[in-house]
């Protein structure tokens, strides 16, 4: 594990993912890459899906999966890879975020005050485990769909 927060000397020239770039016009640009990379940047579909996207509570957690999730599949439905990706990051953040609100008080894991000493684990909020929770059953539903995997395997054969 990491002593200090990744994005501290951050290379923003050499991110692959660039906000100036239509990726549903240019779709070839796109790359996977790891996790959730690049789901901040990519437009049409950060808009698109970003909306959408809340985890403030376990009601909210299940409205926001939902309605990504169906979005996810009209994706899927209309062979775009990219949104459908960008959707599967979006369920993926879901989770991770609220799991650092769970395990984090305010979700805030390092003290920048403090030579980005980590904060102490497990002071966070209960009702963000249960959204995080359901976040994560619809991204597994997501990676566990067949069109969306064989997508995803011809996409990283042609674009890498």
């Amino acid at each position: 594990m990491a002593d200090k927060p990744s994005y501290l000397g951050f290379n923003n020239q050499a991110y692959e993912w660039k906000p100036d770039i239509d990726y549903k016009k240019q779709p070839a640009l796109y790359r996977v890459g790891k996790g959730e990379q690049g789901v901040l940047i990519c437009e049409p579909y950060k808009s698109e899906i970003g909306k959408h996207w809340r985890f403030k509570t376990k009601a909210i957690a299940e409205e926001s999966s939902n309605k990504i999730y169906e979005l996810f599949l009209a994706y899927v439905e209309q062979h775009d890879f990219v949104g459908a990706d960008m959707a599967r990051k979006y369920l993926q953040m879901g989770f991770t975020r609220a799991r650092r609100y769970a395990n984090y008080k305010g979700g805030k894991k390092y003290d920048k005050d403090n030579d980005y000493a980590l904060l102490e684990k497990g002071t966070g909020q209960q009702e963000k485990a249960e959204a995080a929770a359901i976040f994560y059953a619809k991204w597994k539903q997501v990676e566990s769909n067949e069109k969306y995997a064989q997508m995803k395997k011809e996409w990283k054969r042609k674009f890498g």
